[in-house]
């Protein structure tokens, strides 16, 4: 069998061969808009404290135990009139039984890691945005403070860690 020149190959293999070019070339462009670059927001408060990971149901079953305790979950964060909450991500129902109240205190401003950008701050035309987005959070659970209209399950308080 004899390997033809490109230049010679037929138009069927010509368009083929170029087809395979370009998602060759768009490969790397692909890959590199895949990549997300979470920001973190952190606190010089707690910075001794070891934080204890805990899945959202896990913790939502077992409340007392975890109560004036530091923990890290991850949740589906809620903001509006009057709410500041996180709920489960997996079952999302924006339910007050159902979330945490977050408490965010002027005791522990948060800056993005490296700045001094402030989580509050006006920046880059707006403000920094996290209704409707899965974030880690850390902080001190306190089940006596159940938020607006003592609607939520408790809180986060001194919330001194937000990954978006």
């Amino acid at each position: 069998m004899k390997i033809r020149n490109i230049r010679q190959a037929s138009p069927a293999m010509t368009s083929a061969y170029t087809k395979f070019l370009f998602l060759l070339l768009l490969l790397p462009i692909i890959l590199q808009s895949c990549t997300s670059h979470k920001k973190i927001y952190m606190s010089d408060c707690d910075n001794d404290i070891a934080f204890k990971h805990v899945t959202y149901t896990h913790l939502i079953d077992s409340l007392k135990f975890y109560d004036q305790k530091y923990i890290e979950i991850t949740g589906k964060y809620q903001e509006g009139k009057e709410q500041s909450a996180l709920f489960n991500d997996s079952l999302y129902l924006p339910k007050p039984n159902t979330g945490l109240w977050v408490n965010f205190s002027q005791d522990c401003p948060l800056y993005l890691s490296g700045t001094r950008i402030g989580f509050f701050e006006y920046n880059n035309g707006g403000f920094t945005r996290i209704n409707n987005k899965v974030v880690k959070i850390r902080g001190k659970l306190d089940i006596h403070n159940k938020g607006h209209l003592k609607q939520y399950k408790g809180c986060i308080d001194r919330v001194s860690f937000i990954e978006l």
